[in-house]
């Protein structure tokens, strides 16, 4: 998985990303800026959720945007 294209990207995913996450907020996204671990991280703050449902989440998000 190249999260370089997600990184490279980052202002058309944040829309996508908003979308699929809508607990996420604008500050949240500025401070993911890309990077798979803090989006993880984030989704496991707004939505109680384990690491590695996050994971799995992020995981299907990116190869459904890929």
């Amino acid at each position: 998985m190249n999260w370089d294209v997600i990184k490279g990207n980052w202002k058309q995913a944040k829309g996508k990303i908003k979308q699929q996450w809508g607990k996420l907020t604008d500050d949240d996204l500025e401070v993911i800026a890309g990077k798979r671990d803090e989006l993880i991280g984030k989704l496991q703050e707004r939505y109680g959720i384990t690491k590695d449902e996050a994971a799995k989440q992020v995981d299907a998000f990116y190869d459904k945007a890929a």
